[in-house]
């Protein structure tokens, strides 16, 4: 089922809920603080993820033989292949980086969802992509799949200047990256913002996403139904996703 927003013209589409047995294929480590991991499965032949904002859930062992569940943004897709590829930020702890860093080729895991999709329009005037590392994989998707002509502003808090790497983007991206959360914040606040109707997406730790929307929705007066700020971890808590 599709609803389709008559002002933004946002679509969020349900899918199917599928739990899918894959494999490591392929192991990458893009930068210090990022891994890159495939999963290959027939079962992937018909994954769908329509979203930049997508996630799936990861399910593995974890250190003490438990299951553990976490959240991951879908980052390439090969349904030709049977291949997904997820991103993970090991500057975070945890069952999913300490399963991550001694992953091997082989090993397997399981896949569920995506449950569905908000679509956000490529149309509009200008981006705004703003978050930190866990936030990357996705401000990563969304760069490649712009059109040219379109204006990107990317936020991005990544302390390593070894991790900063975004990909080559057909639209016009204005990058800021930021040290720290407080560095951040002040950046949404005060940096000018292009003219015309815009979306506005970020992510990251729950009690820094209250700052940006309170910034974003309440002091700049940006529209609230253009805009999508989610709690991606939270400082103390696992396997924690909210939007806020």
């Amino acid at each position: 089922m599709t609803i389709a927003s008559p002002l933004r013209r946002i679509q969020r589409v349900r899918h199917e809920l599928l739990r899918r047995d894959v494999h490591i294929s392929r192991i990458e480590a893009p930068s210090p603080g990022f891994l890159s991991l495939t999963f290959a499965s027939e079962s992937l032949h018909s994954f769908v993820s329509l979203s930049f904002d997508d996630h799936v859930k990861l399910i593995i062992p974890d250190r003490n033989g438990a299951t553990a569940m976490r959240d991951f943004t879908p980052t390439h897709i090969n349904t030709a292949r049977g291949e997904l590829t997820l991103e993970f930020a090991l500057h975070a702890h945890g069952a999913a980086c300490e399963w991550a860093r001694q992953a091997r080729v082989g090993d397997a895991a399981v896949i569920g969802g995506p449950k569905g999709s908000m679509i956000v329009p490529t149309d509009y005037d200008w981006h705004l992509l703003a978050g930190d590392a866990s936030a990357l994989p996705a401000i990563r998707r969304r760069l490649l799949e712009l059109p040219t002509g379109s204006t990107a502003l990317v936020f991005a808090q990544i302390a390593d200047p070894l991790d900063r790497q975004l990909p080559t983007s057909r639209s016009a991206a204005q990058v800021h990256w930021l040290t720290d959360a407080r560095a951040w914040v002040d950046a949404l606040r005060n940096t000018p913002l292009p003219a015309g109707e815009g979306f506005v997406w970020c992510a990251g730790e729950a009690s820094v996403m209250v700052q940006a929307r309170e910034v974003l929705i309440n002091g700049r007066q940006l529209p609230r139904e253009a805009s999508r700020i989610s709690a991606y971890w939270k400082a103390g808590a696992a396997d924690f996703h909210e939007t806020l």
